[in-house]
């Protein structure tokens, strides 16, 4: 570890000793003292007590302009107002009932009326989403096998940890990757049924599909890659998987749980002018209540009105969740807040651009939406085996500088990115920006002194 490394780390350990003890005490009896393991990291996470608007504050009383935002899922900003009135009435009418009550079809029209899809069903989570877009695709082909891209993520199921964050050893050849289990306990009979591709690149999708013939069900793919930080898919990639599906009988699905509502009004099918088969969407669709859905054609929804495909879930459109959903599409997510998040995204990335010019830092930003990314690499990484090569302390200096005043710049971990919400302020892209100054000068210092010795090993 590096000088300028120990002394933002020694300076967060000395603003934050409750959360230190916070979770030392978790640790008995949470597995890593947190309750979900992108939320541990050395030498402990920040424990937080309280969020508005843009801004949250830590137990020990220290504030921050939040980028984090729950891993994107607050386009909304904390506490907006219209989702708050829309829950508390909720709340006071029945929250939950496991019965219809009218709700689930107003937000399904919303949905319907912005995505490319005809029929939708709903369920609490991105990995839901996606393992019944999964289920469904197989089901509609009568096939078992579906491809995804190396080190992208789609959720915690077992068709998702696959290939997730490979190590060096195990990847194999970059045309025709090796399925790799994202840990203990996914059976070889997965592996055998996940096979992986690498992103940007059609002919490493074209050979899979050669080398299983009218065997794989779905390609599932995040349109703008984002385990990667943001990897941006190259021209004509979406246009050819589009083609390679429709020409081999199989479909295609876009994982949209981070772009359908960031990316903008249609998010990216609309963006990119791509149309997938199914669309899954979750984080800011519920505006901070857990919310997703998954949909498709009338013909592929078919399936479960036929009862060929189960789908179901006790908490599955509970009233909470529909009131947060409609009002988010109604009240947040609009084509006014859209506008106005465009303006302060451009802000931020291009005063990111600015600075990095001016202190010499080897860097690069991608902007999507509401959602960028400082990248610390020479050049446009295309896939998830450029962006290994990263020097992950440099990465860290830079996230704990940034925390230590005062903005939380985006989530922990260097395969993360910021978001914008409706309810941040220029005032607070400014102070961001102001932050970033000070901190990059030391980065591009760091930087030059390390040299390019300690890029790599950027899985974790």
């Amino acid at each position: 570890m590096h000088e300028a490394l120990q002394k933002e780390i020694a300076l967060y350990e000395k603003r934050t000793p409750k959360s230190a003890e916070a979770h030392t005490k978790a640790q008995s009896r949470i597995p890593l003292g947190v309750a979900s393991n992108y939320r541990a990291y050395d030498p402990y996470p920040i424990f937080v007590a309280e969020g508005h608007g843009g801004r949250i504050k830590d137990i020990d009383g220290s504030e921050y302009i939040d980028h984090n935002l729950c891993f994107g899922t607050l386009m909304a900003g904390h506490g907006h107002p219209a989702v708050v009135k829309a829950v508390k009435w909720a709340l006071d009418n029945g929250s939950t009932f496991g019965m219809p009550h009218g709700m689930e079809l107003e937000l399904a029209e919303e949905i319907c009326a912005r995505y490319p899809v005809e029929m939708v069903r709903f369920g609490n989570s991105g990995t839901e989403a996606t393992m019944h877009a999964c289920r469904i695709a197989r089901a509609a082909t009568g096939r078992d096998k579906i491809l995804r891209f190396e080190g992208a993520y789609h959720g915690l199921h077992d068709t998702a940890l696959v290939s997730v964050k490979p190590k060096e050893e195990d990847f194999g050849d970059i045309n025709a990757p090796n399925s790799v289990p994202g840990g203990l306990g996914i059976i070889k009979a997965v592996l055998d049924n996940v096979t992986v591709a690498t992103f940007n690149d059609l002919a490493s999708v074209e050979n899979r599909f050669k080398q299983f013939p009218s065997q794989i069900a779905a390609i599932i793919l995040e349109p703008i890659m984002m385990n990667v930080g943001l990897c941006m898919p190259q021209k004509g990639f979406l246009e050819g998987l589009r083609d390679i599906c429709t020409k081999n009988g199989a479909l295609l699905i876009f994982d949209e749980v981070k772009t359908g509502a960031k990316l903008g009004w249609s998010g990216a099918s609309g963006f990119f002018g791509v149309k997938p088969d199914i669309i899954t969407l979750a984080k800011s669709i519920g505006g901070g209540v857990p919310l997703a859905a998954f949909g498709a054609s009338r013909e592929v929804m078919d399936l479960i009105v036929q009862h060929k495909v189960f789908h179901g879930g006790t908490y599955n459109t509970n009233r909470i969740a529909m009131a947060a959903g409609l009002a988010t599409f109604r009240e947040v997510l609009t084509r006014e807040n859209y506008a106005y998040v465009d303006k302060l995204g451009e802000k931020l990335a291009g005063g990111y651009r600015d600075i990095i010019k001016k202190v010499g830092l080897e860097a690069y930003v991608m902007r999507a939406g509401v959602n960028g990314a400082l990248m610390l690499y020479p050049k446009e990484i295309l896939n998830y085996r450029d962006w290994l090569k990263i020097d992950v302390d440099l990465w860290r200096q830079f996230w704990f500088g940034m925390v230590n005043r005062g903005v939380l710049a985006m989530p922990y971990w260097w395969d993360e990115q910021w978001t914008i919400s409706v309810q941040h302020t220029e005032a607070e892209i400014d102070k961001h920006l102001a932050v970033f100054e000070e901190v990059a000068a030391g980065l591009a210092q760091t930087q030059k002194e390390r040299g390019l010795k300690f890029v790599g090993a950027a899985g974790h």
